[in-house]
């Protein structure tokens, strides 16, 4: 089986020892992914701007990985605050309505305190 890693040059990867998603047996798997610009390190304050960026992050993980959120069957959303989590459902249910995974939501602190949401995703490679 063949194993390939995808990075996206995010700052914690090298200081965590992980990468954003590992190609492996037809599966992708993403890791917990927030809302980070890894171009300026710059953290939006909303939880919705976060969501949103996190989600950019993992669709060009998948995208690079040859999957797409159409091709997901799993995903954890964690949060500090559970209160923050319905304001994203809008751009959730964009992203996920056509093909909805299975899905768990996690009340649990995150690696940095500005941090409002954190989405892993698990795909299975089309074809």
């Amino acid at each position: 089986m063949t194993i390939r890693r995808i990075s996206t040059g995010s700052t914690w990867e090298p200081k965590i020892g992980y990468c954003r998603a590992v190609v492996a047996g037809g599966w992708v798997h993403v890791s917990g992914t927030t809302g980070t610009d890894h171009a300026t390190g710059l953290i939006p304050e909303s939880a919705t701007e976060q969501c949103a960026l996190a989600l950019k992050i993992i669709g060009d993980a998948l995208a690079q990985a040859g999957a797409s959120f159409a091709d997901v069957v799993r995903v954890h959303y964690i949060l500090p605050d559970r209160r923050d989590f319905e304001p994203c459902w809008p751009l959730l249910s964009a992203t996920f309505a056509a093909n909805p995974p299975a899905a768990t939501m996690i009340e649990a602190g995150l690696i940095d305190s500005r941090h409002r949401i954190e989405i892993e995703v698990t795909a299975l490679l089309p074809g």
